[in-house]
């Protein structure tokens, strides 16, 4: 019996020892015999399938790497993202590792590869302007079903990423996320078309910025995910979610689907009743060691969801709704005499459409006391802009002094007296002239401001300000501000203003003293202000606003100076702000005059004097036009500046900038500038010594009366712009110019090129009395078939070199001396509508010969002349020719018979029709927008025969 038991254990040793060296020898050899195989797998399976540049430096097979797991391991691993971003990183690695599928291995015909793991990675996630992403580098193979067993296959189960670096830029939305020490673990069945997805993730540095603001500065976050995901209708369930962000904890849960035309979204984030300790350890790093030095007590919950659908061509947009609450919270800083106590909030905030005109606040409570100093407020307000229903009550008794030193924020002081006592209900609806009920004042006294950002306090801060609505209408409001002073930098400024009756203004404002703009913002930390600019005012203005409306300027008394120096200035309709170097602005009843007003706007230097009115009509009313006369002179105007423009990156990642949209001009201004610029540049042409009256007036720009210099030449010239939105406007232009030389208006002016393409091989001097009007597209572009003109080309001396039209002739009709004619002295008659030119009859002589043209060329190319060569000596006896074809082609055949060319009939907002016409029609040029008026020409144009 003991003989068989021994036997039997030896039996089990010896099968558990062959069974381990097997293993062991398996475990040795299989990675030593497969490495090459599964190694090329691999990289077959990433060419079949990326689209990025994969490189790395060498690669290793072994189960230890991530034992049990058979693991191949790619070391020194970069790969490229998708376009624009093909020669960028989008991962690099220390190393990375996959797991494969032992079985599939040596007995399957594909490599699985199971796991991914990513060590010491770099994640760089670029998206920009256009929305364009470096991500996008999964090539489809929807036309391949096949499978090779020459590659590998992924079946993901399980993807992790080990204290790495992940950065989100896109520029598109302007969000920046950077998370360092980021390590992520997820599981689950990646190639199934559902599939939970579970996750977890550690980051030890989150940062989020949106439009150059951060929101969070390097927060540690833990989160465990459950995400459920549809990849057949792209849709993303975010069952349970748990964060910490720093301390505060934070529940995730909602859903994300893909639509065909935008995408729908439901995600609600709430913590609730964490300790207010915990909420502030998510404020940003520099407060961190503020609060090891502070005390809180209390409890918070917030709930922040996003629901709806994201339709940008049906204008939808989700709901956002935040709430937060505070309940008996207590701040108090170790080096504070007194906390601040008793705080208790509730704020409901909606956000319908993503529209602030829809604005919902709900401030039911905001309350809390220090050493007896107390603020309560109540606000509940629906809507925004110009129509607003609200109910407030703010109460305030305040010592700011207190307040500051209970909080002691680090490099922050305050101090003043603060009484506030405001009630306000009912309607704003500014159409309707209804104003809320209110009786308010708000007064500080004493104040003083100091900031880590700038050295200096504003101090002696005195503000008195009284709102007053008995009966809800406009006639009976008042605002009053008598005194609001402060001293900053040694410099007082003064400012008492009274506003009565919002019916029909009477206002009285006197300022004095000295704004130093830059270092005020650099108070306050703001941003985009870099340079050194001041305003100082000596003003009093004292009139009724239906006074300067009906012109009784003598019942006013507004006088005084107003200077500036080196203050940027911003406008929607520019696309690039205007700094004012100098500007003294005197005011005289209803008229600002301007004295040596100098500024620049990117590359262009502009001096203006003159005169503005109905200034203060302007400034309080709606729909008042600005009057004006000004002398403008400049040393160099660049016009393309005045464009709009959008910068992004191209496919080979330089950055492109193109025209995105048209120049917009006001429509609440009429005024005339008498120009006078040394040099000017649109597109790519250079005027010299432009001189005329500009008048921009009902929202279009008039020129007229001017002269200037172009390719050598001078030239008169009228032109007429007008814009309609934002993608589309109108211009009509007119221009006279006795000589020119035809060589270089066809190298120097685009227009030129497009539409007299015959000039290419021309060299001479012409003439030109040309009326050109049509449609401008959001490129600043003419929309060729809008185009109507009519005029002359006429010609000095010209010489045809190289011109294939006549060297064809020439050829079919074996007459060198056609070849390279030198023309003078012929009047070339026009007109363009609906895409063709319309040539007139035309006739000149070459070398004995007689030559007659007419007929149509189109904008893009295309030829239908006709054409008698008249022998010499009279030119009695002729050869009739027709040309058709392209002028780069041209199909040269005797014959009269001629083909008509396709028109393309633009209608104002509809796509071009084409239509065939007769070659002997002429059209006459009509804009089809009646609301763009005509202008005379600068000179007469003749008229066609």
């Amino acid at each position: 019996m003991e003989n068989s038991k021994k036997t039997l254990l030896v039996k089990i040793l010896k099968v558990t020892g062959i069974t381990f060296i097997i293993s062991l020898l398996i475990i040795v050899l299989l990675p030593i015999v497969f490495a090459d195989t599964i190694t090329e797998k691999v990289k077959i399976l990433a060419n079949k399938n990326l689209e990025g540049e994969l490189n790395f430096n060498e690669s290793e097979l072994s189960f230890f790497k991530h034992f049990p797991s058979l693991t191949l391991t790619l070391h020194e691993l970069n790969l490229n993202g998708s376009k624009p971003y093909k020669n960028k990183s989008l991962v690099s690695a220390k190393e990375i590792s996959f797991g494969i599928d032992v079985w599939s291995v040596v007995f399957g015909s594909q490599t699985e590869i199971e796991e991914i793991y990513l060590e010491e990675a770099k994640i760089n996630v670029l998206v920009n302007q256009k929305g364009e992403a470096n991500y996008n580098i999964y090539k489809s193979n929807s036309k391949d079903t096949t499978t090779s067993s020459e590659s590998a296959s992924l079946k993901l189960e399980n993807i992790q990423i080990n204290n790495s670096q992940l950065v989100y830029n896109d520029k598109s939305t302007k969000i920046l996320i950077e998370a360092k020490g980021f390590n992520y673990k997820g599981k689950g069945d990646l190639q199934a078309s559902n599939f939970s997805l579970k996750t977890s993730a550690r980051i030890d540095s989150l940062s989020f910025t949106y439009d150059k603001s951060e929101y969070l500065k390097n927060k540690k976050v833990k989160a465990d995910l459950i995400t459920k995901i549809n990849t057949n209708s792209l849709s993303f369930i975010f069952e349970k979610n748990d964060l910490v962000i720093n301390k505060l904890p934070v529940e995730f849960t909602g859903f994300f689907d893909f639509l065909k035309n935008g995408y729908q979204v439901d995600f609600k984030l709430k913590t609730e009743d964490s300790d207010l300790d915990d909420l502030f350890t998510a404020l940003p790093a520099e407060y961190v060691s503020w609060m090891t030095e502070t005390k809180m007590k209390g409890t918070t919950s917030a709930f922040l969801t996003l629901k709806g659908k994201y339709i940008a061509s049906e204008n939808l947009s989700p709901e956002v709704n935040f709430n937060i609450k505070v309940r008996d919270g207590y701040v108090k800083h170790e080096k504070a005499p007194y906390p601040v106590e008793n705080i208790f909030l509730n704020l409901d905030t909606k956000l319908p459409n993503l529209d602030i005109n829809q604005l919902k606040i709900r401030l039911d409570s905001l309350y809390f006391d220090v050493n007896k100093n107390k603020l309560s407020a109540i606000l509940i307000s629906d809507g925004f802009g110009e129509q607003l229903k609200i109910d407030s009550k703010v109460k305030s008794k305040l010592d700011l002094a207190f307040l500051s030193n209970a909080l002691q924020i680090p490099n922050f002081k305050l101090a003043g007296s603060l009484d506030a006592d405001i009630v306000s209900k009912g309607d704003y609806i500014k159409k309707d002239k209804k104003f809320p009920v209110t009786k308010g004042k708000f007064e500080l006294t004493n104040g003083f401001i100091q900031t880590a950002y700038y050295p200096k306090p504003i101090q002696n801060i005195n503000l008195k300000a009284n709102l007053n609505s008995p009966t809800g209408e406009f006639k009976d409001a008042s605002f009053i501000l008598s005194p609001a002073n402060f001293t900053f930098e040694g410099e007082p400024f003064n400012l008492n203003a009274s506003f009565k009756n919002f019916d029909d203004i009477t206002y009285d404002v006197k300022a004095k003293g000295t704004l130093n703009v830059a270092k005020i913002y650099k108070v306050f930390s703001q941003k985009g202000l870099d340079v050194d600019g001041f305003i100082k005012a000596d003003l009093s203005l004292v009139g009724k606003q239906s006074d300067a409306t009906s012109g009784k300027y003598g019942n006013l008394k507004n006088s005084g100076t107003l200077e500036v120096k080196n203050i940027r200035t911003t406008s929607a309709y520019l696309a690039k702000p205007f700094l004012i170097k100098n500007g003294l602005f005197t005011f005289n009843q209803d008229k600002m005059n301007f004295s040596n007003f100098n500024g620049t706007y990117g590359t262009s230097d502009i001096t203006m004097n003159g005169n503005l009115e109905n200034v203060i009509n302007f400034v309080l009313s709606e729909n008042q036009i600005l009057k004006g006369n000004f002398s403008l002179t400049s040393n160099y105007l660049n016009v393309n500046e005045f464009i709009p423009t959008l910068t992004y990156e191209t496919d080979d990642e330089t950055e492109k900038t193109e025209v995105s949209g048209v120049v917009q001009i006001p429509t609440n201004l009429n005024i005339s500038i008498q120009t006078n610029a040394v040099k000017t540049q649109y597109e790519d042409i250079t005027i010299e010594n432009l001189k005329g009256n500009l008048v921009i007036q009902n929202g279009s720009l008039q020129l007229s009366n001017s002269s200037l210099g172009i390719i050598g030449a001078t030239a008169k010239m009228d032109a007429f712009y007008k814009n309609e939105g934002t993608q589309k406007a109108y211009f009509d232009y007119k221009i006279n110019a006795s000589e020119f030389d035809i060589k270089r208006a066809y190298n120097e002016i685009k227009m030129f090129r497009e539409i007299v393409t015959a000039a290419e091989s021309a060299e001479g001097i012409v003439g030109l009395n040309y009326s050109i009007k049509g449609v401008l597209n959001n490129q600043m572009e003419p929309v060729m078939p809008s185009l109507e003109g009519s005029g002359t080309l006429s010609v000095k001396k010209v010489k045809m070199k190289g011109f294939k039209l006549l060297n064809v002739v020439s050829a079919k009709t074996e007459n060198p001396d056609i070849k390279d004619p030198d023309i003078s002295k012929v009047d070339i008659k026009t007109n363009i509508k609906n895409n063709i030119v319309t040539v007139d009859r035309f006739k000149f002589k070459v070398a004995g010969f007689r030559l007659r043209f007419e007929g149509q060329t189109s904008l893009d190319g295309k030829l239908n002349l006709k054409m008698r060569v008249g022998l010499p000596p009279l030119g009695i006896i002729g050869i009739p020719i027709k040309v058709l074809g392209t002028q780069e082609n041209p199909d040269i055949k005797l014959g009269r018979k001629s083909e008509d060319l396709e028109e393309t009939e633009y209608v104002d907002g509809v796509t071009p029709i084409n239509t065939t016409v007769p070659a002997t029609t002429t059209p006459t040029p009509t804009i089809q927008n009646d609301s763009v008026p005509k202008i005379e020409p600068a000179v007469p144009v003749e008229k066609t025969e």
